[in-house]
């Protein structure tokens, strides 16, 4: 015989402890039999050997974007050899501009802006207006496109006081002493 406890869920009396524990070890059972029928189904797969060093593909992008800013770089020297300082520049430039621009899927400049300047108007025309003297640029490598096929790059430009200048991408080191 059991009674009813204060509690109106629990039951208290020797029958309590045998009608409390029958759902437990159904549940118990059932689970058991749910896993055993679940891990028989299953076989194990060793993953394939691969190499111990996996190159990450971060890295492979980054080479790629600094063989192609390269490549641009090459481009916009090998249009523009009047404006291109040979040698090594002077020690307190006259301006550093940094120029923004996109480069679509073919090689086409899409936009382009002085993104960084101390405000040479003189030289942010003439970074602007070489980096269009040499477009088309190459053909970017499809994997550095984003969803839009297109690519975001900076480069800057190193004047000297002649009006020279070096892109950062292909410098020389700057000198060390003001003469």
């Amino acid at each position: 015989m059991f009674t009813r406890s204060r509690h109106p869920l629990r039951l208290t009396g020797r029958r309590a402890a045998c009608v409390g524990a029958a759902p437990s070890r159904t549940r118990q059972a059932l689970l058991a039999t749910a896993l055993t029928a679940a891990v028989a189904g299953c076989t194990i797969t060793l993953p394939p050997h691969e190499a111990a060093v996996k190159t990450p593909v971060a890295a492979i992008n980054s080479a790629t974007l600094d063989q192609y800013r390269e490549a641009v770089a090459r481009r916009i020297t090998d249009r523009n050899p009047s404006y291109v300082l040979r040698g090594t520049p002077q020690a307190m430039l006259r301006s550093l501009v940094v120029v923004s621009f996109t480069v679509d899927r073919n090689g086409h400049i899409v936009e382009s802006s002085v993104y960084r300047t101390n405000g040479d108007d003189e030289t942010e025309s003439t970074a602007l207006a070489t980096l269009r003297r040499a477009a088309p640029l190459p053909q970017p490598p499809d994997k550095l496109l984003n969803g839009r096929g297109q690519l975001e790059l900076f480069e800057d430009w190193l004047f000297n006081d002649d009006g020279k200048f070096q892109l950062r991408e292909l410098a020389s080191p700057q000198a060390q002493t003001i003469d």
